[in-house]
């Protein structure tokens, strides 16, 4: 599963509310007597960044908007837009999901095919948006790379949740962007597979049996206790709310997991793909 790496653009209201942040953002700054220049100095970018974000070609992080409602003197005209723009930097069918790792206590992945967003290093996500046909213009790809860096502060965060990340063998061992690519991912991989609220496991090749022949899928428990279950394809995806399906599929990933390799075992695995390159 690819997470937001499927699709070209965010939805047209999705670009109708970048563009609507965008112009009241620029309203805001002309009124403060602010050229773009002296602006972007004040919050820490070029006047042409600042000018991608007025026109909605780039979005902003929340923090960002923050210090902008602060330096222009917005009373919240802009923070108002923060929850809205920070939805539209991903494609519609990944809001949802997006949404849920916000307040995720537990989040089960298992992966057949690319790296997972929440585990891909820079390098590789540059790689694998690179590889999108038919191809992402640079803007978009600007955005889903650093929408995707910004999801993985749910490593870090406070009260963080329980990772399990399960991948098979072909995933680790298919050169993505290059070998150099590659090893920067597989040693990312052992820095994240050491956190305390961390599990990595490797489904091996060798495995003559696999309770996920039917793909790539996420489990996701909220802090309500309730379960989702995630599955995406070709830039379309399914978010299972059904109490007994998403049992089903939380079931289904025990046993998965189960069939691969242990979370020791996996890391010692990594090691010695790296050793062999």
């Amino acid at each position: 599963m690819a997470d937001d790496t499927d699709g070209t653009t965010a939805d047209t209201s999705g670009q109708a509310v970048v563009a609507a942040f965008g112009q009241t953002l620029k309203t805001l700054r002309l009124r403060a007597g602010l050229e773009r220049e002296e602006f972007g100095r004040r919050i820490g970018y070029s006047a042409s960044t600042i000018a991608s974000y007025e026109q909605g070609r780039r979005i902003p992080s929340p923090r960002t908007i923050e210090r902008a409602d602060e330096l222009l003197g917005a009373d919240g005209l802009l923070t108002v837009w923060k929850e809205q723009v920070e939805r539209a930097q991903y494609p519609v069918f990944f809001q949802g999901m997006a949404s849920l790792e916000k307040v995720a206590i537990e989040l089960l992945s298992y992966d057949t095919l690319v790296v997972k967003g929440l585990l891909q290093t820079e390098a590789y996500m540059r790689a694998v948006l690179a590889m999108r046909r038919p191809p992402l213009d640079q803007e978009t790809i600007e955005q889903r790379v650093a929408a995707r860096l910004a999801r993985q502060d749910i490593f870090d965060r406070p009260s963080a949740p329980l990772l399990s990340f399960v991948m098979d063998e072909s995933v680790l061992r298919r050169p993505l962007g290059g070998t150099r690519v590659l090893r920067e991912q597989l040693e990312h991989f052992l820095v994240v597979g050491r956190k305390r609220n961390v599990e990595i496991q490797i489904a091996p090749l060798r495995c003559e049996e696999s309770a996920g022949v039917d793909g790539p899928f996420t489990v996701v428990t909220r802090d309500d206790g309730r379960k989702f279950a995630y599955t995406e394809a070709q830039g379309t995806s399914t978010l299972q709310t059904d109490p007994q399906q998403t049992a089903l599929a939380a079931a289904r990933y025990g046993i998965i997991r189960s069939q691969a390799l242990t979370p020791r075992e996996s890391l010692e695995f990594i090691e010695r793909l790296l050793g062999d390159q």
